[in-house]
């Protein structure tokens, strides 16, 4: 039997009470499930540090990884974070919609939602009665998903509550029902704090260009990515990295691996791990990234003889991503779905290598990674 206080099954016509229950539940300091354009989110007053610890034991969230916030306008996200040239062109084009734009924050949030380096995820939901509930209760509310860490995408209420524990179920206060939901990818996720768009969880809305390359020499496929780690090492130390490679073999998914372990510091020798699974090499901190004293560990990953994704969790990928290491995973096509599960704690890259008509020459294609390949 589910153990929820309050359970409304929302409609046009109850409206007005649904928006009254809703915000008494936030400024008692409540948990809040309600849906949205992407998925069913959860969420508590934003600036309240109780409410806010609240939806910690809730997500069973790791120290240091954030949450994002939902605003009503830019306006209202103006008061705390700094919104660049950058993330003012996506409020403007792309907000109200399944967009979360990361900027500096102005730290006038509760503690465990901005992320440890200072940045902030800021959201406007498109879906009229969360702006409504925003409006008047005149405060950001978090706008992270309903589930339990790494369990299934909730697209309905039964998604939450068949996937979390009775001491979770305890701590929601209120549940805004509105049915079976759109299978919807989740928000895209934009990083603006160097007034560029780096993105960092791809969705529905596609912002990036993807970049094509030839290469005819190992050497030349070396270079092409050590140039491709660099492009994300800023993140090294606050999400981890996923290089997601598709190739044939002798494709020179290895070469590109030798390029990234290079851009990362990596004295040993990177050699194939087919036979045994998984290799791992200690990084050195690097310069222009947020890692200081902490020692990441690239993980050189072949799942060539795994029948299953599931053996991709048994040998601790889920730990490992936690940590925030980098990862490069060949044959990444037959464990996407577990990278769909990790996606808000990575940012994950697909990688794919051909062959082309001439002998020694590679076609790449880099993208952000994008679920529905």
């Amino acid at each position: 039997m589910y153990i929820v206080k309050k359970i409304i099954k929302f409609s046009e016509k109850n409206k007005e009470n649904t928006v009254k229950e809703a915000l008494k539940t936030l400024k008692e300091g409540g948990l809040l499930v309600f849906p949205t354009e992407t998925m069913y989110g959860i969420g508590a007053d934003a600036t309240n540090q109780k409410a806010i610890d609240k939806l910690l034991a809730y997500k069973t969230r790791r120290e240091g990884k954030p949450l994002s916030i939902a605003v009503d306008s830019i306006d209202m996200a103006k008061k705390y974070v700094e919104i660049n040239e950058t993330a003012k062109n996506l409020y403007t084009n792309f907000l109200p919609g399944p967009l979360t734009v990361v900027s500096k924050s102005l730290h006038k949030v509760a503690k465990g939602v901005e992320s440890e380096i200072g940045t902030l995820g800021v959201r406007i939901p498109d879906y009229p009665l969360i702006l409504e509930i925003i409006k008047k209760f005149k405060k950001p509310i978090t706008a992270t998903s309903a589930n339990a860490s790494y369990k299934k995408r909730p697209y309905s209420i039964e998604d939450i509550l068949e996937n979390i524990s009775e001491k979770q179920k305890k701590l929601i206060d209120l549940i805004i029902d509105a049915g079976q939901l759109p299978k919807r990818e989740p928000s895209t996720v934009v990083d603006t704090t160097l007034n560029q768009e780096i993105v960092l969880r791809q969705g529905d809305i596609k912002l990036t260009t993807i970049l094509e390359k030839t290469t005819n020499s190992p050497d030349k496929t070396q270079i092409l990515g050590k140039d491709i780690l660099k492009r994300y090492q800023h993140y090294m130390g606050y999400k981890s990295l996923i290089f997601a490679m598709q190739g044939e073999l002798g494709a020179g998914k290895t070469e590109m691996t030798k390029g990234i372990a290079k851009a990362l510091g990596v004295t040993e020798t990177v050699s194939s791990p087919t036979f045994i699974i998984e290799n791992e090499y200690q990084i050195s901190t690097l310069p222009d990234s947020y890692l200081s004293e902490k020692k990441p560990t690239l993980y050189h990953i072949d799942t060539w003889k795994m029948f299953e994704s599931s053996e991709l969790e048994q040998i601790g990928f889920f730990e490992q991503v936690s940590k925030n290491n980098v990862f490069v995973v060949e044959w990444a096509d037959k464990v996407a779905d577990v990278f769909e599960k990790v996606s808000e704690d990575a940012v994950i890259l697909w990688i794919k290598i051909e062959h082309s008509s001439l002998e020694n020459e590679r076609m790449i294609t880099v993208s952000d990674y994008n679920f529905k390949k």
